[in-house]
């Protein structure tokens, strides 16, 4: 269901938690049809146990594919996804750790493959962000995190995941808009994004030879457990109003991209964002 109205509402703690979020967000929408476009493929999701993760799992799922979750510590949302991909018939392991650490990463695509017999996919979507009003009010800290959490996982990831990914698999990173048009009040999280677009653009030529796709997805204001953990309520209230379709996004407008994108329907397309983004014109 589309809502162009949010109530007031906070979190405290990011990444939150999706089953407090009101309304609900949608994940996939009801008469959504799969058609194996990923039959027996298997997809390692950073950050899928809610928002957009939980929707590309589910989409994912719906055509075909198992899924290995990686999240930090949400467990209700975490097993709340496992139910639904189960619920396609499909097989779903969730691995809870810090993707900060190098180690933890690549003990996860081991689990990954030794669970579920292979790779095919890897969806790097997990992310955080610090809103500011100013520059003067960063904190370093906060700019550490950002980027030791939004970008650092996709180098700790990408080296164990190449030892098993194969010509046409596929690597799909979540971006954002802010990377296109800039944000006063996320200047490192935008960074981070930018820096998203830069590595996505460089695998994908890095990796052709190889015929392993890089691609990604750059969603603009969408109803995730992120926009309540980190902006207050009256924000929160006004999020998504200020693009062109005068509404915020729901994860169901962006799971469709990734299985797009990991199909064979994008066989072509390598080093390309989707940008869901409710309408706002941006450069390349």
């Amino acid at each position: 269901m589309k809502h162009n109205t949010i109530p007031k509402q906070t979190q405290n703690g990011q990444p939150g938690d999706e089953y407090k979020m009101n309304p609900q967000p949608e994940y996939i929408r009801s008469d959504y049809n799969g058609s194996e476009k990923l039959k027996n493929k298997t997809v390692l999701i950073t950050g899928g146990d809610s928002g957009i993760g939980r929707s590309a799992a589910v989409h994912l799922a719906r055509e075909g594919a198992d899924i290995s979750i990686i999240y930090y510590d949400e467990d209700k949302d975490a097993k709340e996804t496992q139910q639904l991909v189960e619920q396609e018939n499909r097989k779903c392991i969730l691995i809870k750790g810090d993707i900060k650490d190098e180690e933890f990463c690549e003990k996860a695509v081991e689990l990954t493959v030794s669970s579920l017999g292979k790779l095919d996919c890897l969806i790097n979507n997990a992310a955080m962000q610090f809103p500011k009003e100013s520059p003067e009010d960063l904190r370093l800290d906060d700019v550490k995190t950002t980027f030791e959490t939004n970008i650092f996982p996709f180098f700790y990831l990408l080296k164990p995941c190449l030892q098993h990914l194969k010509s046409g698999s596929t690597i799909i990173n979540t971006g954002s808009v802010t990377a296109y048009r800039g944000s006063h009040h996320l200047i490192d999280y935008a960074s981070t994004k930018g820096a998203i677009t830069s590595f996505t653009r460089s695998l994908a030529k890095a990796l052709a030879d190889k015929n392993i796709r890089v691609n990604g997805v750059a969603p603009g204001p969408i109803w995730t457990p992120l926009i309540p953990a980190t902006f207050d309520k009256d924000k929160v209230a006004e999020f998504g109003k200020n693009v062109p379709l005068g509404r915020p996004g729901q994860p169901s407008e962006c799971g469709p991209a990734y299985v797009f994108l990991a199909s064979e329907d994008s066989s072509y397309i390598t080093g390309q964002f989707i940008h869901i983004n409710g309408g706002e014109i941006i450069g390349s």
